[in-house]
Order: C-alpha cells, then sequence, then structure tokens
C-alpha cells in the first residue's frame, strides 16, 4: 500500500494495481508501522457513515488486487436470435428485438468481457469499474415501448463473486 498526501490510494498485489483518491470524503489517510489509519472529521453519525464507505472501499481494493471481481450475465432470447460480441471496448449487440441497427455498449478500461454462449462474463480487480461494466450491459440492453410481461428479452446479471474465472 501507498499513500499520497492528502487521502491518495495505490493499492499493489498479484493481480495489479487499484488506485482511488478519497479527498472527496473528506478522510485524511495514513500510514503508521504497518497499520492504516483513517481519520473522518466532524462527528455524528454521518461520519461514521463516511468512516464505514471509505473502510469498505480499501477492503474491496485490496479483495480486487489478491482474488479480483467477475460479474456473470444471462443472454435471454425469446423472440429474435441476439448475436452479442466484444469489439475492443465495446460490446456489440446485434438483431436486440429485431432492431435494424446494433446497439454498441461502450465498456471501462481495465475489464475484461468475454462471451461464452448465453453468458457474458466481466472480470476485473476493481469492483467499481467491474460492475459499472456489467450494469451498462444490463442497461444498454434494455427494453422500451414493449410489453416487459410479454418481452424478456435482455442480458441481466445473475451472479456476482469473488475471483476470477
Amino acid at each position: 500500500m501507498e499513500i499520497t498526501p492528502p487521502a491518495y490510494l495505490r493499492v499493489k498485489g498479484k493481480l495489479g494495481v487499484v488506485e482511488r483518491d478519497f479527498s472527496h470524503a473528506g478522510a485524511e489517510l495514513s500510514l503508521d508501522t504497518g497499520l492504516l489509519k483513517i481519520k473522518v472529521y466532524g462527528r455524528g453519525r454521518n461520519c461514521l457513515a463516511r468512516l464505514g464507505t471509505v473502510k469498505a472501499n480499501i477492503k474491496n481494493m485490496i479483495i480486487g488486487v489478491t482474488q479480483g471481481y467477475t460479474y456473470r450475465l444471462k443472454i435471454v432470447q425469446s423472440h429474435f436470435p441476439i448475436s452479442v460480441k466484444v469489439q475492443g471496448n465495446n460490446l456489440i449487440v446485434e438483431n436486440f428485438t429485431g432492431e435494424k441497427y446494433p446497439r454498441v455498449i461502450r465498456l471501462p478500461d481495465g475489464v475484461k468481457v468475454q462471451v461464452k454462449g448465453d453468458d457474458v462474463i466481466v472480470s476485473g480487480i476493481d469492483k467499481f469499474l467491474v460492475g459499472l461494466a456489467a450494469s451498462r450491459i444490463e442497461q444498454g440492453s434494455r427494453i422500451t415501448r414493449k410489453d416487459l410481461r410479454k418481452f424478456l428479452d435482455g442480458i441481466y446479471i445473475y451472479e456476482k463473486k469473488i475471483g476470477m474465472s
């Protein structure tokens, strides 16, 4: 772990490096004899909530660089055969509900996306970016202007796990 004042943290592990700035949280980080100290200014429930958020984010960073994160999404198609492929930093969804033009979903850097059969596997070391990519895929294949009880087509998150696979 490396701390640059006032609240910038870099965590290195066997899978890579994750960096995050905590200055927006009003927290001050310091490293003393191998222990990470977090100081949040103020008092009351709000400060305790900010402290818990910073602690959880740091824990997620440590888990990410040691084990990684994987989200699995399922491609559901009942009316039209959907074609999904990865091109660079984009996920291309073709023939979604019979649409003429493909839907292009932009993916963040630092995330690996694979399409295996009816599964889309999103993995990486930064939990925030992995979740962002999965949510963009889910929202990018959302049905509009149709009866959602009948048209269930789309790409949906069904599993979130720690570990790269």
